[in-house]
């Protein structure tokens, strides 16, 4: 046992990189767990390896008394077979090992090393990848398990859960595969790589990598939103004035665009023009809906946004992404009225009344819709009547009438 430790711990100390040292705690730590009851009785115990000659040994601590000894005691006797010297009331180091311990010892340390080599090689992963955190890293995808995908980074393996695929994409082992690196765990006991192809942060870092002029500075990202696999929404503006930020993304004939959406597989990406006026921002974001004019709520951080008849569905989007993902972009609830209609009148009274009353957009537009279009209509009605309609905010619209009436 002896010259085989001898022989691992010196190939782990210069393969690995791992101290004896450290090994040696680790086996001494692990050894003492795994052996105890085999060891001795006694609670305060030690296993001791020695570096250079590879020997363990066990040791206890004793105290020394002349009669009725417990498992923490040693009659002084006994412990002046080996310590002439020894008095009753002291505490010895007293040698337990065991004679079977070699080949307790034996199979111990196998896992221990295990364990610390294991350890050992998340840290030097935390090592090579900690700077690379919210970066695009590239691998081989390898197998798949419990529907997460295993992809080798080399040195590492990361693990790309079903929630951060996109949906439809198929992979193969053997795939090479570009993914954002979201976060380094290591202390599970699988992959330490937090991988992700549906983290907005993927679009961000293509465009970093594709575009020199963000690279270089010349042009910032200021806003990002998606909905992997279908559609994302990327602000920007150029620090320079003589750079277009959307034609600089864009690229001569779209070639620069054209390369991120073939790495997303056809995920639609819209670049509009940042503004520091945030009506004229919704305006940029809403394209290609074309925007009749923005009121802008600062107080309830709304904006009502308002478009004409044939521009509602562009403004919409299928299934509202297009005002969803404005909304995400901007960072601001948004409203979007059309112009010309029945519903459109009823909307602006509402908002009328909200500022007026000062409620909530939701309980004026109820209190028009139940005939009460006006701050007088209101007044006038009683109270009882009000509170009646079918989901209104009874605590709101009272303290409203409350503030009406003083």
């Amino acid at each position: 046992m002896n010259n085989e430790l001898l022989t691992i711990l010196q190939y782990i100390e210069q393969e690995r990189g791992i101290s004896r040292a450290m090994l040696v705690k680790a086996l001494e730590t692990a050894i003492l767990s795994a052996s105890r009851k085999s060891i001795h009785p006694a609670s305060n115990l030690t296993v001791r390896i020695d570096p250079e000659n590879g020997s363990i040994k066990a040791w206890a601590k004793l105290e020394v008394v002349e009669e009725n000894p417990n498992c923490d005691q040693l009659l002084l006797e006994r412990a002046r077979e080996r310590f002439p010297e020894v008095r009753a009331g002291e505490v010895i180091d007293w040698e337990v090992t065991p004679r079977n311990f070699g080949r307790i010892a034996a199979q111990t340390a196998k896992q221990a090393i295990m364990q610390q080599l294991r350890q050992a090689e998340k840290n030097t992963v935390q090592e090579m990848f900690a700077d690379k955190v919210g970066q695009i890293i590239t691998g081989t995808v390898r197998r798949f398990e419990n529907g997460n995908t295993i992809i080798d980074f080399q040195r590492a393996e990361g693990i790309m859960s079903s929630r951060d695929r996109v949906h439809g994409e198929q992979y193969m082992p053997g795939d090479i595969i570009n993914v954002v690196l979201t976060k380094i765990d290591t202390f599970t006991s699988g992959p330490s790589l937090i991988v992700s192809r549906t983290a907005p942060e993927l679009v961000r870092c293509l465009f970093e990598r594709e575009v020199s002029e963000i690279r270089n500075g010349l042009v910032e990202i200021m806003g990002l939103s998606r909905e992997p696999g279908s559609r994302s929404k990327i602000a920007v503006r150029s620090t320079d004035p003589r750079i277009d930020p959307v034609g600089a993304c864009v690229g001569v004939r779209g070639v620069r665009v054209q390369n991120i959406t073939q790495e997303l597989n056809g995920e639609r990406i819209d670049i509009v023009p940042w503004d520091e006026n945030i009506a004229q921002y919704t305006i940029n974001a809403l394209q290609p809906a074309k925007v009749q004019s923005v009121e802008v709520d600062e107080t309830r951080h709304e904006l009502v946004v308002h478009v004409t008849e044939d521009q509602s569905k562009l403004a919409f989007g299928k299934k509202a992404q297009n005002v969803r993902l404005c909304s995400r972009l901007i960072g601001w609830n948004i409203s979007i009225l059309i112009e010309g209609g029945i519903e459109e009148k009823i909307n602006r009274a509402a908002l009328t009344l909200a500022s007026q009353l000062k409620v909530s957009t939701k309980t004026a537009d109820k209190l028009v819709r139940s005939g009460y279009v006006t701050l007088a209509g209101v007044e006038a009605a009683e109270p009882a009547m009000l509170l009646n309609i079918e989901g209104i905010d009874q605590q709101e619209l009272n303290a409203a009438l409350a503030r009406l009436h003083e």
